[in-house]
């Protein structure tokens, strides 16, 4: 572990471990099969309590054993080829593991929460209990908080409802009624976004992939395409209803439980309470949303080493400010995939921005294009349209095919390949943009070049806030994101992983090989990449599963804080997430604490 990252973490232990001593018993979570795990009668009073909505789960590829023709393995096997559908069982995640880290196996029971009611009876038992709680909305999380074996899952799938709120006031709060949209904390941003953007003609920051959970984003902090123009999700939480270990119903906002409220923008999903519902600002829609897409390829390194060069100059020259945002891959075979969005610009306005980077490819014999530059602007209302993209760009999202599924839930076709995918190596860095001053160019894209080397690097521009409005930089230093994000212009990620690898499935078999040779690769890109930024922070939701100094990477000076809300509110660390707030008192599985 770095000196710096050992030294960050020692100066949060006083809030995460008042009262520690090294001859404190352990204590261990009760699992079934240990004589305290609940009686069957126990069990039948708490499905009583939430109106029979209590689930026993069983494996999602557990039916393959009688053979991959069996009808449950069959049915499991073709829920791999639909988000939506994954995302309406219980015991499925969107992703199924993490190589040498974690595969996804669901809980023993599962409340389908309807109500906060039903969340308050799942978190009252699993406190007299002992149980080891997991909490699920969307499903997404890449390390695996979202399920874990021999636990009771709170799963808020049906707590859908999405409601606007032309004059929202928060509770307790005198401030000037505002324009809002309250969401449950089951609902999908495709939930939201139909709503508020493509009913009601407004905007609200959210994520990018359409499946993606809003209560799991926000808590995370949470970006989306134009998060370089709105900021961030965690900034426009107003209010958010949240059940605490206690099992009380807390409303949390700037004026009451302000510390919690906090906390919850953030601070990472599970850590400190359930969600079971948010309301976040909503804003006005610029005229036009739109996307560039190109690819070019370099006939040698030298020509690729100059093509880097370039895109670092022409991003910081005429990139670099609110309109733009998404990625650029840096890729090891001397490509470069541009797939960018912007807001507030027309098709010309975007085409002229473009101008001088094409000029310069044009002049240079060593680069051409492998796709053609193209430009697509549609009026922002449409931008997830189902309709609109079923008459006017087949192909581009795709739907739900479920006989009854809901017509607006559609998903981008390039977010389908991560369902269910199996990493082999995650990593993520806010890169400052310091490195974008001229004297500093070169460094970085000659680190870019030797990351490439090693594995493909996304620049995701939209996942960092310098160039942003200020207002919105102001708003978002008000949350429990790490503030490094403040003065990155992207976040860097370098990742790959392979298909679904679920445990039992026919053809699942991991390569362990393969995938440690991968995640090696993937390591020495980074190591290259954090030459020139040494000290970059890492965002919680896309990170590696084996962050060192995970508490400063992830959160910065804020951990000690966050800390504090924990022990305030979760003192006895009923809420666990592997390497979230108040983790470092607990095994790795959640199931024995360390020290009382």
């Amino acid at each position: 572990m770095k000196r710096r990252f050992l030294l960050k973490a020692a100066a949060t232990l006083p809030f995460a471990f008042a009262g520690v001593t090294t001859a404190a018993p352990l204590r261990r979570r009760v699992r079934p099969g240990d004589p305290l795990w609940p009686s069957a009668a126990a069990w039948d009073d708490l499905k009583r309590s939430v109106g029979g909505r209590l689930v026993k789960l069983d494996a999602p590829f557990a039916g393959c054993a009688a053979g991959a023709d069996a009808p449950a393995c069959a049915a499991a096997l073709a829920r791999l080829k639909n988000g939506f559908e994954m995302g309406d069982q219980p015991n499925f995640t969107h992703t199924s593991g993490w190589l040498d880290a974690w595969s996804s196996q669901p809980s023993a029971y599962a409340v389908a929460a309807h109500t906060p009611a039903d969340v308050v009876a799942a978190v009252n038992f699993a406190r007299t209990h002992d149980l080891r709680l997991v909490v699920k909305g969307g499903g997404h999380s890449y390390q695996g908080t979202s399920d874990a074996p021999d636990s009771l899952l709170v799963w808020t799938r049906h707590m859908n409802d999405v409601r606007l709120e032309p004059a929202f006031v928060a509770h307790n709060c005198g401030t000037a009624p505002q324009p809002a949209v309250t969401v449950g904390a089951g609902a999908m941003w495709i939930d939201a976004y139909d709503a508020v953007t493509t009913r009601a003609g407004r905007y609200v920051q959210g994520g990018g992939c359409t499946t993606v959970g809003v209560a799991g984003l926000v808590q995370s902090g949470g970006f989306g395409s134009f998060s370089k123009r709105y900021g961030t999700a965690a900034a426009g939480l107003l209010e958010a209803e949240v059940v605490t270990a206690d099992g009380q119903v807390r409303i949390a906002n700037a004026c009451t439980n302000a510390d919690l409220f906090w906390a919850l923008k953030g601070g990472g999903g599970g850590s400190v309470g359930i969600v079971t519902r948010l309301t976040l600002r909503t804003r006005e829609l610029p005229a036009t949303f739109g996307a560039v897409f190109c690819k070019v390829r370099a006939a040698d390194d030298a020509a690729f080493r100059a093509l880097v060069g370039k895109l670092v100059e022409f991003y910081a020259k005429d990139l670099f400010n609110p309109h733009w945002g998404e990625q650029i891959g840096i890729h090891g075979d001397n490509t470069v995939d541009v797939s960018m969005v912007f807001q507030d610009l027309d098709e010309a306005g975007a085409a002229r921005t473009w101008a001088p980077l094409l000029d310069w490819l044009r002049a240079h014999p060593g680069c051409s294009f492998e796709k053609p530059f193209q430009v697509l602007a549609l009026p922002a209302r449409h931008m997830w349209d189902a309709a609109f993209f079923r008459e006017h760009a087949p192909g581009f999202m795709v739907a739900d095919p479920r006989p009854g599924a809901p017509a607006h839930h559609v998903i981008w076709k390039g977010d389908t390949d991560q369902e269910g995918w199996f990493i082999h190596g995650y990593k993520s860095a806010w890169l400052p943009a310091g490195l974008l001053d001229p004297t500093r160019q070169a460094g970085l894209a000659d680190a870019l070049f030797q990351a490439s080397r090693h594995w493909s690097v996304g620049l995701h521009f939209n996942k960092g806030l310098a160039g942003a409005p200020q207002a919105d930089i102001d708003a978002a230093r008000a949350t429990a994101t790490n503030p490094a994000v403040l003065d990155a212009f992207a976040l860097a990620i370098i990742a790959g992983g392979d298909g679904p690898r679920f445990p039992g499935m026919p053809g699942g078999a991991v390569d362990t090989v393969r995938g440690r040779a991968r995640a090696q690769a993937i390591g020495r890109a980074m190591d290259a990449l954090l030459a020139v930024a040494p000290r970059a922070g890492a965002y919680v939701s896309e990170s590696d599963y084996f962050q060192a100094g995970w508490q400063d990477a992830f959160w910065g000076a804020n951990y000690p804080r966050l800390a504090q809300v924990k022990r305030r509110y979760d003192p006895d660390g009923l809420f666990f997430v592997r390497h979230g707030v108040g983790s470092e008192a607990w095994s790795d599985d959640g199931f024995t604490r360390l020290a009382e």
